[in-house]
């Protein structure tokens, strides 16, 4: 049946390209035209298949017809669909060989550019679209020695085949010989200069584009209209936050767009123009000159209200923020994100809830931005559900989502839940190193140091810094100290620079090891190796490394030589030290820090009383009791041997 049905298909397709070619030669029948405009619709509204079945049931059709169809392919490129199409015209012109040239070389890969190189040699005749659009393909596909050859070789340019052959240049960061074209270019215009100030910013030279818009950009003869070019070169300066270079730029473009004749402006500011000071002044924080510029505004577009809801979310002024909000006619879903966004970073939580639950639509950036908001807030609990609610809806989670969820696992030490996030993780996504740090991290919290082991080798060559420390840090937080440091070998084996978070958890392997000569090594191989500053967590952790063996007075030096103040965690560590070792005396002196910078907590005082309590210094005992009376500190919990005196 199935052949039959081929064949009888093949027999009415041969019908009707006999019938087209007919047509083609003869004048077009009113039918056929109207046929076209219906293809041509059907494809502009995204309707492909629709334009392709009533395409099929055409039984009169010219050139035009084809074309249309041909051209609809080649939009969503759909390359393999075009090419049978095109293979099947009873008759091609000019049109039919640059539109399939045009799908080939807008296509990546070597194949398809070939296949485009094939055709354009086939051509019968060509035209200047022709050769650009072959131009253009090659740069694209970063061949600018082929689109080079090309351009030489071309019988005849015009402005848009110099733009094509420049642009390519720029793209594939050949400035040089892209500037060297464009000063002898015979003819330019706007999208030239605009094409160079462009691509001159992409190859970070600012102020070379700079350079060439005022040597180029003035107003004359031919010039057009330049806003463009400005206009770039204004966001260019304000992404770098020279916001002075900006402005000088952006006061050059007349105010008015029109002029004393009553004749529009061919140049004059835009509301590009506007956007793009405003957003230069909102990249540096200058949210007074970016509110002066938008109330001087005559009309805004959606970039320009959220351009200055993002500025004052992020400056932490939710009141402005959402006073403009309410001030907008129709908000978009980027203004109620940024407005959720900023309420979940201030912690107002309920207010993000209210501004979510009214959203006309919500998107995966809406529902991820609530679960990470409720993640770092502390509100687990409500992370979890909103993410259920998300699943009902239909909405699937991304990374993002499952990152903040894994985040909550490891803070509850939640590993079954953990484990069912990374089911997901690998039906959903394809993990990226973010994703696979935070199972990692996750599994160590929990405990599953098998697990997080598992996922780290799964990672192979995509491992960074941050994947080796949070398995050194899961080994060294669980005791597993030989593991811990074999892997920092492996690491450094690897040629995986170690950071300063690597070293914290390296000493305190050393620490609760009692390896005391690997830690001091590599606390010296720290500095030395690699050239790391040591902060007080590393301080703190070489105390504990030497205390632990009674090496109490190398303790204390090490802490008088601190470049830095010693904090709680350091005289923390003398103190235990000096509980373990009975050195009562150099107790003292870690308890009087600890007092002065923590003086309401009871800690350092039940420690030492014990001390002198079991030294039977009941005299210096019962002074630490009245000083604790004295100075109303409360005793916490699981310090009872205060009161055994």
């Amino acid at each position: 049946m199935l052949p039959r049905l081929l064949s009888s298909r093949r027999v009415k397709f041969h019908v009707i390209r006999i019938f087209s070619t007919l047509i083609t030669r003869s004048h077009v029948p009113p039918e056929i035209l109207r046929a076209n405009k219906k293809i041509t619709a059907l494809i502009r509204s995204d309707r492909l298949d629709e334009a392709r079945d009533f395409f099929d049931g055409l039984w009169q059709r010219n050139t035009v017809t084809w074309n249309s169809m041909l051209s609809g392919y080649v939009k969503r490129r759909e390359i393999a669909k075009a090419r049978w199409l095109f293979d099947e015209m009873p008759e091609r012109d000019l049109v039919s060989w640059n539109l399939m040239i045009s799908g080939y070389m807008s296509c990546r890969g070597r194949r398809y550019v070939e296949e485009g190189r094939q055709l354009f040699d086939e051509m019968p005749e060509r035209s200047v679209v022709s050769w650009n659009t072959m131009i253009s393909g090659y740069a694209k596909n970063g061949r600018v020695d082929d689109a080079f050859t090309l351009f030489n070789a071309m019988p005849e340019k015009n402005v848009v085949t110099w733009n094509a052959i420049i642009t390519g240049l720029l793209d594939n960061g050949r400035v040089k010989t892209a500037s060297e074209l464009f000063r002898v270019m015979p003819e330019r215009d706007a999208a030239s200069l605009s094409a160079m100030v462009s691509g001159l910013i992409q190859n970070d030279q600012l102020d070379e584009a700079g350079m060439l818009l005022s040597e180029y950009g003035e107003l004359g003869e031919g010039t057009d209209d330049l806003i463009h070019a400005y206009n770039t070169l204004i966001a260019g300066y304000g992404q770098k936050g020279r916001v002075r270079d900006a402005r000088r730029l952006f006061d050059k473009i007349p105010f008015c767009s029109h002029e004393g004749s009553g004749r529009k402006s061919m140049f004059a500011r835009n509301v590009v123009s506007w956007n793009s000071m405003i957003m230069a002044y909102v990249k540096v924080r200058d949210m007074a000159s970016a509110s002066d510029l938008f109330n001087e505004m005559e009309s805004r577009d959606i970039v320009t209200w959220n351009t200055m809801i993002s500025g004052y979310v992020n400056e932490s002024d939710m009141e402005t923020a959402t006073k403009l909000f309410f001030d907008m006619k129709t908000p978009d879903i980027l203004s109620w994100n940024s407005i959720i966004s900023g309420y979940a970073r201030a912690g107002k939580m309920k207010l993000a809830l209210d501004f979510f639950q009214k959203m006309p639509q919500k998107n995966q950036v809406s529902w991820n931005t609530m679960i990470a908001g409720y993640e770092k807030n502390g509100g687990i609990k409500e992370a979890v559900e909103l993410f259920h609610c998300m699943q009902m809806e239909g909405e699937k989670p991304d990374r993002h989502t499952l990152s903040s969820l894994l985040s909550i696992c490891a803070e509850r030490a939640a590993q079954l839940t953990g484990m069912q996030v990374h089911q997901l993780v690998i039906k959903i996504v394809i993990p990226d190193n973010p994703l696979y740090n935070s199972l990692i991290t996750m599994y160590a919290k929990c405990g599953a140091i098998s697990e997080a082991r598992t996922v780290f080798d799964e990672m192979k060559s995509q491992k960074n810094v941050i994947s080796w420390n949070a398995m050194i840090g899961g080994y060294a937080s669980h005791g597993f100290a030989r593991e811990a440091l074999e892997l920092f070998e492996l690491m450094k084996c690897f040629k995986v620079k170690p950071t300063y978070i690597t070293f914290i958890s390296v000493l305190s392997v050393c620490a609760h090891g009692g390896l005391v000569e690997e830690g001091r090594s590599y606390f010296k191989s720290m500095v030395e190796d690699f050239g790391i500053k040591p902060r007080v967590e590393h301080f703190s952790s070489l105390v504990d490394v030497v205390g632990r063996h009674g090496k109490l007075e190398e303790a204390m030096d090490i802490i008088n030589s601190m470049p830095v103040e010693p904090d709680k965690a350091v005289w923390g560590a003398l103190m235990g030290a000096c509980r373990m070792h009975n050195n009562v005396e150099l107790a003292r002196i870690a308890a009087q820090a600890l007092m002065k910078l923590e003086p309401e907590s009871s800690g350092p005082y039940v420690l030492l009383y014990n001390m002198f309590a079991d030294a039977e210094r009941w005299n210096e005992a019962d002074e630490i009791r009245m000083v604790m009376e004295k100075n109303n500190i409360k005793k916490s919990r699981g310090y009872s041997r205060v009161d055994s005196s």
